[in-house]
Parts: C-alpha cells; sequence; structure tokens
C-alpha cells in the first residue's frame, strides 16, 4: 500500500483564553441584576450538562461560591436529555467524571429523570421540566453557546437548547426531537424555551464561549428577559471563532476518536461534513471529505459511540467498546438512527486504511490526500498529506512543524501516533 507521505502542521488560532476563568464568571455574577435580586435563603438549582466544556467544573464551582456568598442554597442538577443512559445515576456519574460532585463543589448534586408539565406551544407541543428545578426558587443553567451539528440558525446549541432539551430530561428531549423533524429543532428549542421563560422559574444562564483551541474565551450572564437577544449576538461571534481542517477538500479523514465529550454527535459534524440526516458534505464552508475512518471512542464517552453511523469504516476496538443500549438510546430519543448505524469494521488500522482507499475516487493510491486529526474538537495540530502542502502553505496562520513522514505501523497493524501530542497546542 503506497500512501503520501504526512506533515504535521499547526493552526495558530487567535489565542482569546481567559487570563482566570473564576474571576471572570464571579464578576459577571456580581455585575447581573437578575443574580442580584434573588432574595438570601431562596434555593436555586444550578443546571450542568454532559458536554467536554473546558474548565466546566471551575466555572460550576464559581457560581456555586457567588450563591453562598448571598446566602442562598445552590444545588447542582445534570441537565442532559439522554446521556448518562438516560438515568439518573448515570447523568450523576457523567458529572463526577467532569469533577463536579458534592465534596468538590460544596453543593449537593441531586439527580432525577422526574419531569413536570409546564405548558404548550402553539404547535401543541407539551413542555415539561425538571421536577427538582421546577421547585426550587429559580434556576440557572451553565451551557457553552456554539453551532448546532444538525441545523443552522441564530439559536442553535446554548442555555435555550439546554432549556428545552436539558431541562425536558429524557420525556422532553425525545419529545421535542421528535416535532423537531416536523418543525425544525430551531423551531422547537424557541417556542419551548419561551414556554419555559413565561414560568418565572428561570432566572438565566452563565453563556460560555470557547475560541478554537477550546479555552474559555468569554463567560456572560445572560438574564431570562435578554436571553434571546445576547444569545443571538453570543452564537454570531462564537460562529466567527470557529476552526476548520485547512483545505478545501480531503479524500481520506483519520480520526483517532469520537465521544460524547467532544460533540453531541460523537464528531462535530460542522468540522467533518457529515450529517446524519443529510449525508456527506451537507455543510456549506467546510472542506469536503469523501471518506472517514474512527479508530477508537473516548472513555469519557462512556460506551456511547453516537456518531459511527457517519463514519465510512471502524476499527474492531471500537466497536468492541460500543454500549450499544446507550447509543441507541441517544440516538432514538434524537430522532436519528442513522447516528447508530453500525459501519464496516476491521480487525486494524491498516486494514481499514487498505479497505476504504481505494474506494476515494483514485485509481492510484498514491494520488489519495489525507488528514488525520485526533477528534473533531482539537484541529489546531493534525497531520496533513504531501499533495495538501502546497495549498495549506499558502495561509500564514499555518506552520508546517515537520519533515515529511510515512504512515507507521505496529506490530497489530495499528498506526503509531505521527502527531506525537497528548493535547492541544497554543
Amino acid at each position: 500500500m503506497q500512501l503520501q507521505k504526512l506533515v504535521r502542521i499547526r493552526q495558530n488560532f487567535p489565542d482569546r483564553a481567559l487570563p482566570d476563568v473564576s474571576a471572570a464568571v464571579r464578576a459577571q455574577m456580581e455585575s447581573a441584576d437578575w443574580a442580584l435580586a434573588v432574595k438570601p435563603g431562596s434555593r436555586i438549582a444550578v443546571g450542568v450538562g454532559s458536554r467536554g466544556i473546558t474548565n466546566i467544573d471551575v466555572i460550576t464551582k464559581s457560581v456555586v461560591e457567588f450563591w453562598k456568598s448571598r446566602n442562598v442554597q445552590p444545588f447542582l442538577i445534570p441537565v442532559m436529555g439522554s446521556h448518562g443512559s438516560a438515568s439518573a445515576e448515570g447523568q450523576a456519574s457523567v458529572l463526577a467524571h467532569y469533577g463536579i460532585t458534592e465534596e468538590t463543589m460544596g453543593a449537593p448534586v441531586v439527580s432525577s429523570l422526574d419531569v413536570v408539565p409546564i405548558g404548550t406551544t402553539p404547535t401543541g407541543i407539551e413542555v415539561v421540566m425538571d421536577r427538582q428545578a421546577h421547585e426550587a426558587d429559580g434556576t440557572m443553567l451553565l451551557s457553552r453557546v456554539k453551532w448546532h451539528t444538525d441545523f443552522d440558525g441564530k439559536l442553535e446549541s446554548g442555555i435555550h437548547k439546554m432549556m428545552a432539551i436539558g431541562l425536558g430530561k429524557w420525556a422532553g428531549a425525545k419529545r421535542y426531537h421528535t416535532f423537531g423533524l416536523e418543525y425544525g429543532l430551531e423551531e422547537v428549542i424557541r417556542s419551548a424555551g419561551k414556554v419555559m421563560l413565561n414560568t418565572g422559574k428561570m432566572l438565566g444562564g452563565m453563556a460560555i464561549l470557547e475560541d478554537a483551541y477550546h479555552s474559555t474565551a468569554e463567560v456572560a450572564a445572560v438574564g431570562a428577559a435578554e436571553m434571546v437577544e445576547r444569545e443571538e449576538e453570543l452564537l454570531a461571534k462564537v460562529k466567527s471563532w470557529k476552526p476548520n481542517i485547512p483545505v478545501q477538500k480531503v479524500d481520506l479523514l483519520l480520526v483517532d476518536e469520537i465521544g460524547k465529550n467532544f460533540s453531541g454527535a460523537g464528531m462535530d459534524t460542522k468540522i467533518v461534513n457529515r450529517s446524519g440526516r443529510n449525508g456527506p458534505n451537507t455543510w456549506p464552508d467546510v472542506p469536503k471529505i469523501s471518506r472517514i475512518i474512527v479508530r477508537d471512542l473516548s472513555p469519557l464517552s462512556y460506551g456511547n459511540a453516537i456518531g459511527i453511523g457517519l463514519a465510512d469504516a471502524i476499527t474492531d476496538r471500537l466497536f468492541k467498546k460500543v454500549d450499544f443500549e446507550a447509543m441507541y438510546v441517544n440516538s432514538l430519543t434524537a430522532s436519528s438512527p442513522a447516528a447508530s448505524f453500525t459501519p464496516m469494521h476491521f480487525a486494524s488500522d491498516r486494514l481499514c486504511i487498505e479497505k476504504i482507499a481505494p474506494t476515494c475516487g483514485k485509481l492510484d493510491l498514491r494520488d489519495v490526500t489525507i488528514a488525520w486529526i485526533r477528534n473533531s474538537m482539537d484541529i489546531g495540530e493534525l497531520m496533513v498529506s504531501e499533495g495538501l502542502i502546497d495549498e495549506v502553505s499558502t495561509d500564514s496562520q499555518i506552520e508546517i512543524i515537520s519533515d515529511p513522514m510515512d504512515l507507521e505501523f505496529d506490530s497489530e497493524d495499528n498506526l503509531i501516533n505521527l502527531m506525537n501530542i497528548d493535547s492541544p497546542t497554543h
């Protein structure tokens, strides 16, 4: 198998990392009129999700400490739809793996799937809310604002989505995704969010923005009254920071890991240009990618391999790690069965490449262009093949930081890590 050599490149994105995340969160809370208006002695639910948000433990603890300094009684609730196998214990475990427990945060973690109905949208969607949040004196959510993997809009992933799908727990998440097929997910999120806001139970949220390195770049304490406008502004800002694989077209993309900690879709569809509903190369302004091989599953996805259906081939070692019950629950809840379709799987990385590379539309495998990423979140450093060097060399933000190297395999025919990095470099 003769393939192009690869070089390691670095994308030098603007570094927007906050110098002191805890201080920034505290300052936002202390300047928020809606937070200062909460009466001492109030019991406040703080919702935390399941995504791999940078500094989520620091942000959560800072919020808890603010409330306690105001003589308010905060408690933490998992807000994550069907993640954690759609069980109360599983969702508490997800938070614990992010370092969020009663001992570390200084506030109880109350995990339950019980919901109460709170109203109906104009299109007839019954809206439900986590019972613990509903019974509290108020609720705020900690949410990363970013692009969604399934649709484009002015409101995508963020506080509104967490209000609907997260606070609605598994029951709400199933219902909203079902109606999303008919009305569009943005419309469902907006309308369910409006019902939630009209209850008076929502205080606001801490919007979290991450830069292209996934550093915490901005935090904003957004009150219920201004939530729609502010979230639209923040989403537009973070979309302008979005990174890409820095070429127009790739024949073969190698992905080290997928997982719910990287994306709700396992791998960010707007990075790898796939859609579980609309197929390959759905998104504009994203490189076209002919074939995708996924090598492994992140341990922080707890067996949920949703997103394997976006790949053309996976390894047997990934396949053996799949918790099919957890993956199917997630996929069915999201009304996206294709995301869990099992692709071809082979015993080693070498076999995956040998079988899939010839399907890229190139008669000579030496013409197949390759990109290799760790996961869809960490693309600050990646490998690209020699056939792409001229293209990446025209970008002033890109450094070529290695000589060309052949793909190397170990004794079990699995790739040796040419990137030689354990975390994004910046």
